[in-house]
């Protein structure tokens, strides 16, 4: 066959996976929709540099018309598994950005829209393939430390400063309507893919609304969400993500198995690039107890692909998603296992929307569905909470705070507009 023909729903969050197509020798980039014509404007530049033919589309419909075989959802990430649905039930592949699903309804027909269509869905959970992440999972599975029995992820990114450039002073953005628990998967996904294991259980927390912030705009205020998760072999898990004050940002993981442990470095900026890359710390446990080998190294970004040094964002991992989305659809090995699909993406979602119905009862308990097993999802199929008031009504409607929405008059998002409008950041 020829090269896979991939467009782009999304063009700024898109852009990582538009450079990834542009150069990649298996796939060929299409077609590109955003609703923002600067974002198209710098696709055009980018396909005029890399010699490509590249359709854009400021509307979803004609794009949606476009012949291809593929499509990457960079659009907004509460919006992802709708039109993930209905792109799959027209015979095309997804590759869906973070988030997989904004509802336990939304979960379901994305599993069955999934298995009905027999085309590739891959979650682009580029934290899971950072390069001290990666690393993990390719020392956990030749068994180095062991099984795991407690874990901890981190993505603490106080967005306060960036808040008028990612929201635009939109008072119905998405950012602006989701509960503190929601955007999890930077730190519950390189839990599961380095481990392998499933979340059955999770109690869920909110921090405290943080007064000394100034007004942004987001209904839920400025909070971290935390959640406990316990996992199918019995392990217990930490993941703690939000606006805490903590700079440089952290996307830390730690595994600690029955025979050692590894954990990445702490203080090196969330978004290093090429600037320096976070160390990888593993301790192994020798015929002794409690004596053992240390290591401490920054991981080859080559060990999983020759073509990864060419990408460095994120921490290297914005190459993988795409990548190995390329290699399922050919049927390729790497593809197969290193791609993350429908099962575990939803795994990964619903640990945060089932986080936040914990934490609205105190932080008890919720059994996490195993979505895999058809008799388990007729509960869930009607299912529409969430805190989106476009797409849930009455009681199904959730404040995006245990103790309800912060609302805000009409000049704060005006006076959010225009220093976005600047182009600078809040202060």
């Amino acid at each position: 066959m020829g090269k896979i023909r991939i467009g782009v729903f999304g063009a700024y969050r898109g852009m990582t996976m538009v450079k990834v197509l542009a150069k990649h020798p298996d796939a060929t980039l299409v077609a590109v929709c955003d609703k923002y014509r600067p974002a198209l404007d710098k696709v055009r530049a980018l396909a005029e540099e890399n010699g490509l033919s590249v359709a854009l589309y400021e509307d979803f419909e004609a794009f949606f018309a476009h012949d291809m075989d593929g499509v990457v959802l960079a659009n907004y990430a509460n919006e992802h598994a709708p039109y993930a649905v209905r792109l799959l039930k027209s015979g095309r592949h997804v590759l869906s950005e973070v988030l997989p699903c904004e509802t336990m309804a939304q979960a379901v027909a994305l599993i069955e829209a999934v298995e009905a269509s027999g085309k590739v869905y891959a979650y682009a959970e580029n934290y899971c393939y950072m390069w001290h992440a990666f690393e993990m999972r390719r020392r956990y599975e030749a068994g180095e430390i062991g099984e795991v029995q407690y874990a901890e992820g981190e993505y603490i990114h106080d967005c306060a400063a960036i808040w008028p450039g990612i929201t635009y002073g939109e008072r119905d953005h998405w950012r602006n309507n989701i509960y503190p628990t929601y955007y999890c998967t930077h730190s519950v996904g390189p839990m599961m893919t380095i481990t392998g294991r499933r979340p059955v259980r999770v109690s869920g927390f909110v921090t405290q609304d943080n007064a000394a912030n100034r007004p942004l705009g987001s209904r839920a205020g400025s909070r971290g969400g935390i959640e406990i998760i316990t996992f199918d072999n019995g392990a217990i898990g930490r993941s703690v993500h939000g606006n805490l004050k903590r700079e440089p940002g952290s996307t830390n993981y730690r595994i600690f198995g029955m025979k050692g442990m590894m954990e990445s470095e702490a203080f090196v900026p969330s978004y290093a690039g090429e600037e320096r890359q976070r160390e990888l710390h593993v301790y192994r446990e020798g015929e002794k107890l409690c004596i053992g080998e240390d290591e401490k190294y920054v991981p080859d970004p080559s060990a999983f692909s020759a073509l990864a040094k060419d990408f460095s964002s994120h921490g290297g991992s914005d190459f993988y998603p795409t990548h190995y989305f390329i290699e399922k659809i050919l049927g390729r090995p790497e593809g197969q296992k290193y791609s993350i699909d429908v099962y575990t993406a939803v795994d990964m979602g619903i640990v945060g929307i089932l986080a936040y119905r914990s934490a609205l009862a105190g932080g008890a308990p919720v059994d996490i569905p195993n979505l895999r097993n058809p008799e388990e999802r007729e509960r869930w199929r009607e299912d529409h909470k969430s805190s989106n008031p476009k797409i849930s009504h009455g009681e199904d409607l959730l404040p995006c705070a245990p103790e309800g929405n912060r609302e805000y008059p009409d000049s704060v998002y005006e006076e959010i507009r225009q220093i976005w409008m600047s182009g600078k950041n809040a202060e």
